[in-house]
């Protein structure tokens, strides 16, 4: 007798709303209701988290100060207090323990979780959220967003539906019609200019992409076509794991036309290092080494790196060490079609000192 099939798993995506926001708004009565972005407003700043009435305006993570406040002129710069951060998130993964130990952490304020098997033998994985996100509320007086489903892609895209302070529930039999009705700018692991690869070719939605069959998309998008076809249908086999210790956070950009300006190309770099300066802080990841990589006309790949005696803890110090690694290769051989931004030799926050932590271009 055939074995049957494995009954689904039961995937969780918490994701807390607004988080750093969330936590200045709670902690000071002044703030709430009104625009906030927590980070630096100055020159160079960068927005780290924007509170929903700040998002209302436009004003989005990682955007510069200075577009940010003119979005938004009204809006309350708050400089960020990571300790508070970092406190209120462990009181959150304490939370998700007592239900599960298959716990994937993202960064300070998502997860996911698998509860298919869960240690108060609840059945139902609607209720497993339900729960959590009642006892954030009780516990921290924050608000959590979740998305329920059979898999990691499909829970991670509906715990944004109904943000804020909202639940999703997809179930297997809903997934692929979930998917199909999705831009497909929305669903995990396709970029800008990937979609815009994608709209070009009139696939605007999943169901768009389930349409192209697999030799159309590897023509089109190489060795990622396997993930995009079983995305399409509502496929994906990850597991819920703790994260590997991270090595490096980096941005990279493709772009439709090979770049050859100087100014262009400089201009690119300092938009690439405020996207990553971003990606740094919600990772809580600094880095003593920067690297820039270039990918010609011709597929040719270099890439070039500075490194510090501590970690680049600095917007400024930052976006300054990218410039020099990209005009120290001035004049290009020939145009880039691809330029890259990374920092290596991580330490977390955990275990780094505190130095100048609040460098933010503030």
């Amino acid at each position: 007798m055939d074995a049957p099939p494995p009954s689904p798993r039961k995937i969780i995506h918490i994701d807390m709303d607004a988080f750093y926001a969330s936590v200045e708004q709670r902690d000071n009565p002044a703030l709430r209701g009104q625009p906030i972005a927590v980070g630096g407003g100055g020159p160079r700043g960068v927005v780290a988290t924007a509170s929903y009435e700040a998002r209302a305006f436009g004003v989005k993570s990682a955007m510069p100060g200075a577009r940010a406040r003119r979005l938004c002129p009204d809006l309350i710069f708050v400089p960020p207090r990571f300790d508070a951060y970092r406190a209120v998130s462990g009181q959150i993964r304490a939370i998700f323990a007592r239900f599960t130990d298959m716990i994937q952490p993202l960064s300070l304020d998502e997860a996911y979780l698998d509860v298919t098997v869960n240690k108060p033998g609840i059945a139902s994985a609607t209720q497993v959220a339900a729960e959590i996100r009642a006892l954030i509320r009780a516990e921290t007086g924050l608000t959590a967003s979740a998305g329920v489903s059979y898999n990691k892609l499909i829970a991670k895209l509906a715990s944004d539906q109904n943000k804020p302070d909202g639940i999703c529930v997809v179930r297997p039999s809903e997934g692929p019609a979930f998917i199909a009705a999705m831009p497909v700018r929305r669903i995990h692991g396709v970029g800008p200019v990937t979609a815009a690869r994608m709209h070009a070719l009139g696939i605007e939605t999943g169901a768009d992409l389930r349409a192209r069959d697999l030799p159309f998309l590897q023509a089109h998008f190489g060795n990622a076509a396997q993930y995009y076809y079983r995305a399409a249908r509502g496929q994906d086999d990850r597991p819920v794991r703790e994260r590997e210790q991270r090595k490096s956070v980096s941005v990279e950009d493709t772009f439709f036309d090979d770049l050859t300006d100087r100014d262009r190309l400089v201009a690119e770099i300092e938009r690439i290092a405020t996207s990553l300066w971003g990606r740094i802080e919600k990772a809580q990841a600094w880095g003593r080494t920067v690297t820039l990589k270039i990918k010609f006309a011709d597929f040719r790949i270099i890439t070039r790196s500075r490194s510090f005696a501590t970690p680049v803890r600095s917007p400024d110090l930052l976006a300054q060490a990218a410039r020099d690694l990209l005009l120290a290769q001035l004049p290009l051989r020939m145009g880039a079609r691809l330029l890259g931004l990374g920092v290596h030799n991580l330490e977390v926050e955990e275990e780094a000192g505190q130095g100048d932590q609040l460098a933010l271009g503030l």
